[in-house]
């Protein structure tokens, strides 16, 4: 396993673009902690964000994996072109011709991204705990650790979307066409969600419950929005009375939501070995 690990990384380390965007991941994710400097201005009045409870426990969990989050596409876009060089620089060939079978490629692949996601939940994690810490009303341990349900939640969306974009990488084999066919995907997904709606289904209850199934949906439904999840905590501090109208939304990381990514993950890792154990390089 350490083998694998240092072959992968060795070919992302000495390709420049990879280690540019790779590091640009990490620093952008710092930059949440800019966060808590911002200030607004309203009618004449300065305040920071930071002290409005954005970076409250346990709320910061679920604010700061959201936004990160939204920032995989950096690392998606290293695990498509780490695919895409194989074939375009003859590595994977050279690979195999060297001794490596392609269960063991494969399994180097998946190394890959587990360590990425694995890196990213941990720089999340840490970096979490130290603005919670600096900024929030409340450090008892039993509120700081209340919802690390939504650090699993993100571990598990970059595991899941990064199997996927790997899939598109050994599918396709060229990183522009690999990162046009998982936006084309995408697409596909929300045509087949309007024409549900227009012609299947009878509410948006329903549909959720159908689309809750789809691959890249069900990655996106590990995390839920958080801002108005925010404006209903405002709202029971200054009106407790109104806060059951405002706040029936269901932000938490669910199990079977779990289940269905990991489920995906199993069919996209499954059907990349197939692919490559059946290809002619």
């Amino acid at each position: 396993m350490k083998r694998l690990i240092s072959i992968e990384f060795q070919k992302l380390w000495l390709n420049r673009a990879s280690r540019i965007l790779i590091i640009s991941y990490f620093v952008i994710l710092s930059f949440i902690a800019l966060i808590a400097s911002v200030k607004l201005t309203f009618f004449g009045i300065d305040f920071r964000l930071a002290d409005q409870g954005i970076f409250n426990f346990p709320y910061i969990w679920h604010f700061n994996t959201y936004i990160a989050v939204l920032l995989k596409l950096f690392l998606a876009i290293v695990i498509v072109s780490m695919m895409a060089n194989e074939y375009t620089y003859g590595t994977l060939k050279q690979n195999l011709i060297d001794g490596l079978s392609k269960k063991e490629f494969m399994q180097s692949k998946v190394l890959t991204v587990l360590i990425f996601a694995l890196s990213s939940t941990i720089f999340i994690f840490i970096m979490t705990l130290i603005l919670g810490y600096s900024f929030s009303s409340f450090t008892e341990a039993s509120i700081v650790f209340s919802d690390l349900g939504y650090i699993v939640g993100y571990f598990i969306n970059l595991v899941g979307f990064f199997s996927f974009c790997l899939f598109a990488g050994i599918l396709v084999k060229r990183s522009a066409f690999a990162i046009g066919f998982i936006f084309l995907w995408f697409i596909v997904e929300k045509i087949i969600q309007g024409l549900l709606y227009a012609f299947v289904v009878p509410s948006k209850e329903a549909l959720d419950k159908v689309m809750q199934f789809f691959p890249l949906e069900s990655i996106s439904n590990l995390l839920i929005e958080p801002f108005t999840r925010f404006k209903a905590y405002k709202a029971i501090e200054n009106q407790v009375n109104q806060a059951a109208a405002i706040a029936p939304k269901d932000y938490s990381v669910h199990w079977y939501t779990i289940l269905i990514v990991l489920i995906w993950t199993a069919v996209f890792i499954t059907l990349s070995y197939k692919i490559l154990k059946k290809r002619d390089l």
